[in-house]
């Protein structure tokens, strides 16, 4: 490897790193208008032309503030614990191809950090490791709401990443790859995409994101009613922010392997494909904002009955019947 491939991949991994926390920043700004619409309020609108540096202010008001831990916590679990939560977004999104590859320096280029073979077992692996951040602050911060939320956390999901897996198996079995770039080849126009080849696997994948994102109205592990604020009720300052920020690069994650695996990625007319690939990533987003305004929380039974009554038969019979076409 010479050294101008070693400055293009880290190129790659610094604008990557910055779109995706600048994307954080903004939508929870995003998040709060479109909720307080939702709820005929105003959000934010002080700070800034209709409270666009909200997400400054809120950067500011976090790193200003004390950091207080209390006291018989682990202390090297509760330190590890928001680290934890942050990394594994931010890794998963090394293998999402943002568009076409570009020829520069006469190089061909791929507009991916790291183009795997294995890249949506990859993206399985890492993001899998998530309930740990979870389940580590909860059991180390020395506090019942807290160990109940990781707890919770924990179950949820377990049960629900099984079901997410089963609907990407559907994806690999109408692919016949498990290459992201491939998968996007595969989708050329809007009439391949693979939400249309199979709806009940996107519809499958969007429930279970949420569930494994911790939102509405699958956001039982933090139920502020219920739990205070659940695992990270004992986290203060930037330690909560690490939290936060885990969350919604979670969520960015998660609408950018959805383009990838169902709306055909970087496809589409007269745009560059980049830009193609956030605008479907946006909508996704809006979506998922949409549904948190929209439904009331599950009660916790109704939660797991859910996952394990009703999404894994549905799963499990939709490989079956994809893998049964794929064979006729």
């Amino acid at each position: 490897m010479d050294w101008i491939t070693i400055v293009i991949i880290a190129v790659k991994v610094v604008v990557v790193f910055a779109v995706l926390l600048t994307g954080c920043a903004w939508m929870t700004w995003l998040e709060r208008k479109l909720v307080a619409r939702i709820q005929t309020r105003l959000g934010p609108m002080n700070a800034g032309f209709q409270g666009l540096l909200q997400p400054i202010a809120d950067m500011i008001k976090l790193l200003l503030k004390e950091d207080i831990s209390p006291k018989h916590v682990d202390k090297m679990i509760y330190a590890l614990a928001p680290l934890a939560a942050f990394i594994p977004a931010t890794l998963s999104i090394a293998v999402v191809p943002f568009g076409s590859s570009v020829e520069l320096f006469g190089r061909h280029i791929d507009l991916v950090i790291s183009n795997l073979n294995i890249g949506i077992l990859y993206v399985l692996a890492v993001t899998s490791l998530g309930v740990y951040a979870i389940a580590m602050a909860g059991w180390s911060s020395n506090s019942k709401y807290s160990l109940l939320g990781g707890i919770r956390s924990a179950a949820q999901m377990i049960s629900y990443e099984i079901g997410l897996g089963l609907s990407i198996v559907v994806v690999v079995l109408l692919s016949g790859t498990v290459n992201l770039v491939e998968m996007v080849n595969q989708q050329s126009s809007i009439l391949q995409w693979n939400v249309f080849a199979n709806p009940v696997a996107f519809l499958i994948y969007f429930i279970c994101a949420v569930a494994e994102t911790n939102r509405n109205p699958f956001d039982l592990p933090e139920a502020e009613s219920e739990l205070v604020a659940g695992y990270f009720t004992e986290y203060s300052s930037m330690k909560f922010g690490m939290f936060f920020v885990g969350e919604y690069a979670n969520m960015i994650t998660v609408g950018a392997i959805a383009t990838t695996l169902f709306f055909g990625g970087w496809q589409g007319p007269f745009l560059p494909p980049v830009l193609w690939f956030v605008i479907k990533v946006a909508a996704f987003m809006v979506f998922y904002i949409w549904t948190r305004g929209t439904l009331p929380r599950f009660r916790y039974d109704q939660l797991m009955n859910f996952g394990w009554k009703v999404l894994l038969p549905v799963a499990v019979l939709n490989v079956l019947v994809t893998a049964l076409i794929k064979l006729w």
